[in-house]
């Protein structure tokens, strides 16, 4: 090869040669001799540009000097192109130069860059182009340092002050009103939180990419022209890969920034799983409002940005946004993987499905930011955590059924009280009606193909298994297990009166809870009225139990003949029989608590109903046999009216003997 180039140059110069004599000949039509000599090779046909310019200003002695003093290297070289070197080499302009100066710069940048390409076909160790690559690339080196500048100097600060302000914040932002969850060791909320709402993320289905709901300035407009000049010539010169780690680099740190202003930290999965439950709440809500305007506005703006730069390539496009963004989706796919591969306990599950239905949101937008083959990836990953997310949903709510069956504690509550298992399920089961259209659709899938367990479902709610969804079958299974294990609990109680109240208080509960939200919906009115049922089942059971030994003393039974001929022994110890049940019966029950005023007070008209009456009849009968006797108020110690007065007392939570008070309003 270079013996050949080696001959070519020899031919030339020997054609160079001829010229040279032929201006000195008169016999010899030098136009037609250059005709013949270029006819031989097309690079000849240049020797006529030097006959041309050597005889039009010099005269012929002087060309013949002037051509045996030029180099054939550099006669060829185009002003234009040195003036353009000569400004690229030497060019000191400051970072922030003015933009004319800048767009000076890039002219000359255009000249060798147009110079490389017509050169393209000469031989690889022509001087021309060496000069001309070593141009190009000083010239990229300092393109590359002036689009990182102007990328930096121009970078518009992320404002979540201006974005919290804005519809779109505020309809993925979490609800006003936010509930703590219930704790399983108390059972409950307080009362003043038991009917807000639940703290769960807005999840508003809107449009996807492209929407008008919040638009987000990236880089000052000013610098756009500049950046996508530079941009050109770079991937032009065949810089693309410099060019876009440039960008990407300045990009990703902004992202990066904008993902701490929302709260969201660098953690690996072995860290999070170390956090306790009250400090993972706080990320996982955070993650949860990231995730949406990560996707939805910081995303979108980045794929907008990358598509105004690099005008001139789809594939760059690309390649730059999906090397920008990838980073910042995978930090917060991986805190979405954590959680679903961590330990499951009941009070994760809202967060969990907070997450679920924040993911699931904006996958559809993931897939359009990722759609390159490049991204596949990104799509892949966050459709697998979503599934992973979900699954830990499902086996969180499973842990909860086992752990309201498991339940075992061994201490009565006070009084008769609301059990804390019957607060703490019924208001995780409130919660969850929030999901329900999560709920369903994941347990379907865990249910697809599996035999519905009828035995455990009562038929007398005269519903069919096919025609309840899977999250109001789950639920009545749930509140089935939670009835046994109050039923058990009921049991410690000695008092066969206080069993009945306690679980009067803990149906009558569950009934409000349902009534009181959308539950009565997904279990249905014969759910509801079966348990009224229950309640009123309970009532009777409590009122036969505790009172039936006070109404006994009240009958004629051992009291021979008619109220005339009653013999007065048996009837004083009749009425200090009932005297002596009545204050027991006040004693205790005083100490009992009925929470729910509107079935104390019902409670309380049924006692009397049962009591007033029978000992109207019993004093009106047999009163005035022991009235004109002596010591008769040791015997008959209270009037009907004390009777109605002291009924009111019970059920209040404080104790109270009879004989040691006053009369309320006396």
């Amino acid at each position: 090869m270079a013996a050949t180039i080696e001959g070519q140059d020899r031919v030339l110069a020997a054609a160079q040669q001829i010229v040279k004599s032929l201006n000195t000949s008169t016999n010899v039509d030098t136009d037609d001799m250059l005709m013949i000599l270029s006819s031989f090779d097309n690079r000849l046909s240049k020797l006529s540009n030097l006959m041309t310019s050597s005889s039009s200003s010099t005269p012929t002695s002087a060309k013949a000097a002037a051509g045996a003093g030029v180099g054939a290297d550099d006669s060829f070289v185009d002003p234009k192109f040195e003036a353009a070197e000569q400004l690229v080499l030497h060019w000191n302009s400051p970072p922030n130069a003015d933009p004319d100066a800048t767009f000076e710069y890039l002219a000359a940048v255009d000249e060798i860059i147009q110079m490389t390409e017509d050169l393209n076909v000469q031989p690889e160790n022509d001087p021309v182009m060496d000069r001309a690559e070593a141009a190009l690339q000083h010239a990229m080196a300092h393109l590359e340092d002036e689009f990182r500048h102007i990328l930096i100097r121009n970078t518009v600060v992320f404002d979540a002050n201006r974005l919290h302000e804005s519809s779109f914040i505020r309809r993925c932002s979490i609800s006003s009103s936010a509930v703590e969850i219930p704790d399983f060791e108390t059972g409950a909320l307080s009362e003043d939180q038991e009917d807000v709402s639940s703290g769960r993320y807005n999840h508003v289905k809107g449009k996807s990419l492209g929407g008008d709901e919040f638009s987000l300035e990236l880089v000052l407009p000013d610098a756009m022209i500049e950046l996508r000049e530079i941009a050109n010539r770079m991937i032009r010169s065949g810089y693309e890969k410099e060019c876009c780690q440039v960008y990407s680099s300045v990009r990703r740190e902004v992202l990066d920034e904008s993902l701490a202003i929302l709260g969201i930290e660098k953690l690996s999965i072995e860290e999070v799983q170390k956090i306790d439950w009250q400090s993972l709440d706080e990320k996982m809500k955070k993650w949860i409002y990231a995730i949406k305007v990560l996707v939805r506005i910081l995303l979108s703006a980045e794929k907008s940005l990358c598509e105004q730069i690099f005008v001139g390539s789809e594939l760059i496009k690309e390649v730059c946004f999906i090397e920008t963004a990838k980073g910042c989706v995978m930090q917060l796919v991986n805190f979405g993987e954590a959680v679903a591969i961590g330990q499951r306990s009941s009070e994760k599950l809202f967060r969990i499905l907070d997450m679920y239905d924040a993911l699931a949101d904006v996958l559809c937008d993931i897939d359009v930011l990722f759609s390159d083959e490049a991204g596949e990836m990104v799509c892949v990953d966050a459709k697998d955590v979503l599934d992973r997310l979900g699954k830990a949903a499902i086996g969180t709510f499973v842990e909860f059924e086992n752990a309201v069956q498991r339940e075992a504690s061994k201490k009565p509550t006070q009084g008769g009280e609301i059990h804390p298992l019957t607060r703490y399920v019924m208001n995780y089961v409130k919660l969850l009606v929030d999901y329900s259209d999560t709920l369903n659709a994941l347990l379907e899938k865990l249910e697809c193909g599996m035999e519905p367990d009828s035995s455990r479902v009562d038929h007398g709610d005269n519903l069919e298994l096919e025609n309840i969804a899977p999250l109001a079958r789950r639920l009545m299974l749930l509140i089935k297990s939670l009835e046994g294990n109050l039923e058990g609990k009921s049991r410690m109680y000695e008092d066969s009166g206080m069993q009945y109240i306690f679980l009067m208080n803990n149906v009558h509960y569950i009934v409000q809870k349902v009534k009181d939200s959308e539950l009565q919906k997904l279990l249905g009115d014969q759910w509801v009225r079966k348990r009224r049922g229950q309640i009123r089942q309970h009532a009777t059971s409590y009122l036969r139990s505790s009172w039936s030994k006070l109404l006994s003393c009240l009958k004629d039974d051992g009291l021979s003949g008619s109220s005339s001929n009653a013999s007065k022994i048996a009837l004083k110890e009749r009425f200090k029989n009932f005297n002596a049940c009545f204050e027991e019966i006040y004693r205790i029950q005083t100490g009992w608590k009925v929470p729910d005023a509107q079935l104390r007070e019902e409670l309380r008209i049924s006692i009397s109903e049962k009591v007033l009456p029978a000992y109207r009849s019993f004093l009106g009968r047999f009163g005035s046999h022991l009235e004109s006797g002596r010591n008769a108020g040791k015997y008959i110690k209270y009037t009907l009216e004390d009777l109605e007065g002291y009924l009111l007392d019970l059920f209040e939570a404080t104790p109270l003997v009879l004989h040691h008070m006053r009369r309320k309003g006396t």
